[in-house]
């Protein structure tokens, strides 16, 4: 990834003090010193206010909280060849992310056992560069090893309600996930993540596309077989779950109706909670703008109309959408089947981890977004559904000096994803503003852009009890 950016003043080391003129502290820019004790943020000051000779950095940019990607496919162990913890944290330490939460799927084995859940914790050991925290998956034959699964640390648990496109992490049924997973889930206390597209709308819209015999190289045949209906109606059935109790959030949300099927509940803010996110692809990309067997672009559900894309700024606006995730998924390049363009024999997903912040920073500031509100979508909101919250997500006294320091104006042009395991992109030739200067995983400098990755990855495993 090119980038017009100068380097900034930061030293090699670790500082005890780091301070600058544009600190998003309580939702504000403004200048402050953060004083360092043990990984996390001792206390934050006016920047004037450092004793003398004490070791200080001066930031060049904007200083905000690293961001918190709760909604990425790392697929190890079992599947390291399409990414592995190594490559993708440090993508994510290159694009100003300190935390990602790992999907239960396309790890084999899938995150559905406490073993398997072990397994992964192994995996993540010396391999990375960011924290790292993951979810549960709930299939239909775990229900007895949830409440193991929360004992061991994972943040929540996800679901599939269609197919998920990999054999060990098979979709759930509604009336099973209903009546069994959620009342061993209810007792655990944890948001229940759900990939929420109906089966039999999208059962009947596959069979229509055949019918009509379209064209599998365009665009239109890959949308036209995942209706946004399939989603809206998935929705509308999960209201029956956070009635009885269980928090759900609805991942990579690609139309604005999903997030208007809002539950009645009573009972206040004791009530279960149904929220929403979405991606960068979705708001970004318009679904008449992909060429003809250009399979990078594909993605389920898939992105809609330039209207559609707008509606969802706009729930973003209002705040029926409350965060936004990179559902980052990749493959090795002949999984994309670009010979053939064929988007059904495409693996469905999307790379893009380490543009999370420029891709969303960019699409925002053109529609009157500022730092704050966009650090509540990638940071604030992820550290709250994943129960990270305590520590993370936000500049604050107690809180782990997880930081960013970048430029809101400088621009860079995607070339490939530099950092994941493979360069494919359907980002290629983008202008994005937002370049990532340094990044900061508990008071430690892990990536700049002048001097790379420290040496030594010092990211850890990070449970959610």
């Amino acid at each position: 990834m090119g980038m017009a950016a100068a380097s900034s003043l930061i030293p090699p080391s670790n500082p005890r003090v780091i301070r600058g003129r544009r600190v998003l502290v309580n939702g504000a820019l403004r200048p402050a010193a953060l004083h360092l004790e043990h990984g996390r943020i001792g206390r934050v000051t006016a920047w004037e206010d450092v004793p003398p000779h004490e070791a200080v950095v001066e930031v060049d940019g904007i200083l905000t909280p690293g961001l918190i990607d709760a909604h990425v496919h790392v697929n190890a162990p079992g599947r390291s060849e399409w990414e592995g913890f190594a490559t993708a944290t440090r993508a994510a330490a290159a694009g100003g992310v300190t935390t990602i939460v790992d999907m239960p799927l396309n790890a084999i084995p899938a995150t559905t056992t406490r073993a398997a859940a072990e397994a992964k914790a192994e995996a993540i050991e010396e391999q990375a560069w960011v924290d790292v925290a993951m979810w549960g998956g709930v299939v239909p034959d775990n229900t007895a090893d949830l409440a193991d699964l929360a004992a061991f640390g994972v943040a929540g648990f996800k679901c599939f309600l269609s197919p998920s496109g990999v054999d060990e992490f098979e979709a759930i049924p509604f009336e099973q996930l209903e009546r069994q997973a959620v009342p061993a889930l209810l007792p655990l206390e944890r948001p229940l993540l759900v990939h929420a597209e109906w089966p039999p709308i999208l059962d009947a819209a596959l069979l229509q596309v055949t019918r009509e015999g379209r064209d599998p190289r365009a665009y239109a045949s890959w949308l036209a077989s995942r209706p946004a209906a399939a989603e809206t109606e998935a929705v509308a059935h999960l209201r029956r779950i956070v009635a009885a109790g269980q928090d759900v959030h609805v991942v990579h949300v690609s139309c604005a109706d999903s997030c208007a099927l809002q539950p009645s509940l009573e009972g206040g803010s004791d009530a279960a909670a149904m929220t929403f996110e979405t991606c960068p692809h979705y708001l970004t990309f318009s679904a008449d703008a992909v060429p003809d067997g250009a399979t990078e672009f594909k993605c389920a559900p898939p992105f809609r109309d330039v209207r559609e894309r707008e509606r969802l700024w706009e729930a973003l606006r209002d705040g029926r959408i409350g965060m936004i995730a990179s559902d980052h998924s990749p493959c090795p390049p002949e999984m994309k089947h670009r010979g053939s363009g064929d988007f059904f024999a495409a693996w469905g997903g999307i790379a893009s981890l380490e543009l999370l912040l420029p891709l969303v920073w960019t699409g925002a500031r053109a529609r009157g977004f500022d730092v704050a509100t966009v650090l509540g979508w990638c940071a604030g909101f992820p550290a709250r559904l994943a129960g990270l919250d305590a520590r993370k997500g936000r500049i604050a006294a107690g809180m782990d000096a997880d930081l960013v320091v970048w430029d809101p104006d400088a621009t860079c042009v995607v070339e490939h994803a530099v950092h994941h395991r493979h360069p494919l992109t359907p980002y290629a030739g983008q202008v994005l503003h937002g370049v990532v200067r340094e990044t900061y995983l508990r008071g430690q400098r892990v990536f700049s852009r002048a001097h790379g990755h420290v040496a030594k990855p010092p990211g850890a495993f990070v449970r959610v009890l």
